[in-house]
């Protein structure tokens, strides 16, 4: 049987996916639906998993237990990486598809472009966090 935290956090991610489109929309002018599929922008689903399964944890194990607190620094961890390692690996593809786009200007290039929307900026961390307390208050 899956406990009440697991299906909370995979509703939370659900959820964040599937607003990813009409962020997009609202952003950008453009909808894909195809954006539900997509890691990066916003909101971001990191942020709103973990965010949700830490508060299960606070609401099943309390504040004060050892599962709270790693669930928290497991958290935390998460949401920085997302923002600053995966932001820091889109950049570096942005300018690898830059490059390749010169060279194929001059000579026949067969590579694919690269993915650049992989990490997250503090703007789509907060909505994620959103999010996430939502669907915790929601579920819980």
């Amino acid at each position: 049987m899956v406990h009440d935290i697991a299906i909370a956090a995979l509703i939370s991610a659900v959820a964040a996916q599937f607003l990813k489109p009409f962020a997009d929309l609202l952003q950008k002018r453009k909808f894909s639906f195809f954006r539900m599929m997509d890691s990066g922008g916003m909101p971001s689903s990191h942020t709103s998993v973990v965010t949700t399964l830490t508060v299960g944890v606070a609401v099943y194990q309390g504040v004060g237990s050892a599962l709270f607190g790693i669930s928290l620094v497991f958290s935390l961890y998460f949401i920085f990486e997302a923002t600053g390692l995966r932001q820091e690996v889109g950049n570096q593809a942005r300018v690898l598809n830059e490059i390749i786009e010169k060279v194929r200007e001059t000579h026949h290039l067969n590579a694919e472009e690269l993915q650049e929307l992989i990490g997250h900026t503090w703007g789509e961390v907060i909505g994620g966090f959103v999010i996430g307390i939502l669907v915790a208050l929601l579920y819980y």
